[in-house]
């Protein structure tokens, strides 16, 4: 079932008052962002989810008592997360919590209305699985790199890692192939083998057993064969 975007009902957790400040500041010009609370812990902000539904949390990563990715962690899955935090690095250890957004203090209004927007999306329901802005962010060692959705070839998976291969480069990350397919367009890509997706746009010829995209020659599985020319079709 979709939310009614009309009314968000969110909280901000942040143990620097200044941030809860800012934060509220914000809020207060998106219509139909209802705020039940702000709290200077993540303890005070499970308490009160024991309690309260939610549709989304802002949360600071940094905090004393637990930080914003234990507390992240703890939450419903149906509890959007946009991230706050004053260093860069911790938005890449929170890449793998799949967060809505993260924001780098301080919080501009800008920003936040960018971030809410896409978390208006997401439970609302409207949000494309394929990214709007046509590039995603993959985790690469400490760092995320960014792979533009019109340049992407296809992806290949290796146990726990993904190669993404495009005309220019190749982009190793940690991270598995069901994660990957819930952040592309389904209509843009498509799963031919249990280790391989393609871009769609880019394929050249389909043959019994095989794909040739680009000059490279992947294996079609009959898994996903019927499915595929059916989406062709």
């Amino acid at each position: 079932m979709k939310k009614d975007p009309s009314h968000i009902r969110c909280i901000f957790v942040d143990d620097e008052p200044i941030g809860l400040s800012v934060l509220l500041s914000h809020a207060s010009k998106v219509p139909g962002l209802d705020v039940l609370g702000t709290f200077a812990s993540g303890t005070e902000a499970l308490a009160f989810l024991k309690s309260n539904t939610i549709d989304l949390v802002f949360l600071d990563i940094q905090m004393p008592d637990l930080s914003g990715l234990e507390v992240a962690r703890m939450l419903s899955p149906s509890i959007h997360i946009v991230f706050t935090t004053a260093h860069a690095q911790y938005a890449v250890d929170g890449f793998d919590l799949a967060a809505t957004d993260y924001l780098l203090k301080p919080v501009g209004l800008s920003r936040f209305l960018q971030a809410t927007d896409r978390a208006v999306a997401k439970i609302s329901g409207t949000a494309n699985s394929a990214n709007p802005n046509n590039y995603i962010f993959v985790k690469t060692g400490y760092d995320l790199t960014r792979i533009d959705l019109d340049a992407l070839l296809y992806i290949e998976a290796d146990g726990n890692y993904l190669t993404f291969h495009t005309a220019e480069r190749r982009v190793l990350s940690r991270m598995k192939l069901a994660e990957i397919l819930e952040k592309l367009p389904q209509d843009s890509f498509f799963r031919i083998h249990k280790s391989y997706v393609i871009a769609i746009s880019k394929i050249d010829k389909i043959e019994r057993h095989q794909i040739t995209l680009a000059g490279n020659q992947l294996p079609l599985s009959a898994t996903f064969k019927d499915d595929l020319f059916a989406r062709l079709a």
